[in-house]
């Protein structure tokens, strides 16, 4: 079996996600996603990232200290069959995160201007 390629991981306004590619199979692959925290040194299931058939598992509730190290991995599941996993390079929210820009909305009222500025 396979294993998952091109391994990925984004995060925009602490949306963090992990991104991967598979070739096409006649049996639907199963996907199962692991974290290791630098703290813990050891690697744990994503609870909501086993068996799933996405390309992507969101890491948002799994990302906590934005300046910690983090690894994930990930593995292929073809019916009794599994890959090996594959590891992403270090990950650290603060050094790898992105902020967009904040959202503004103008309006007028008489003769004054409002600004309300929504963070992201």
């Amino acid at each position: 079996v396979p294993s998952p390629m091109q391994i990925t991981v984004t995060s925009e306004n602490f949306k963090t996600i992990l991104h991967w590619q598979y070739p096409p199979m006649s049996e639907t692959p199963r996907f199962v996603v692991e974290i290791k925290p630098y703290n813990l040194g050891n690697y744990t299931i994503v609870s909501t990232c086993v068996n799933i058939s996405a390309h992507f598992c969101d890491l948002s509730r799994e990302i906590h200290e934005p300046f910690a190290s983090y690894w994930l991995q990930v593995k292929a599941i073809v019916g009794s069959q599994q890959s090996e996993y594959v590891e992403t390079n270090e990950f650290i929210l603060q050094r790898h995160g992105k902020i967009g820009p904040p959202k503004l909305n103008l309006s007028r009222h008489g003769d004054r201007i409002m600004i309300d500025i929504y963070h992201p």
